[in-house]
């Protein structure tokens, strides 16, 4: 698996939301800290699309799954 244009501001790209280190991180920062109750995928800020596209990487452990849980991780500590 190639990831050598998977970063965060791709998966930002991916998911079509702004993808600037500064919007990223705002991003982070209005959405933390996630509850450790809700699954990434669940919460409540994801459209239908970007929901069933988080949900399915990490399900089939597909290309952009160490991404999603990179993602996951910063807004569980935000």
């Amino acid at each position: 698996m190639d990831l050598t244009d998977h970063n965060l501001k791709s998966l930002f790209a991916q998911l079509g939301l702004p993808n600037s280190k500064a919007e990223i991180d705002a991003f982070i920062e209005r959405h933390g800290p996630l509850p450790g109750t809700v699954q990434l995928a669940d919460a409540p800020f994801w459209t239908t699309g970007q929901a069933a596209f988080l949900r399915e990487e990490i399900s089939e452990d597909a290309e952009w799954a160490e991404l999603v849980d990179q993602l996951d991780a910063l807004l569980r500590q935000a």
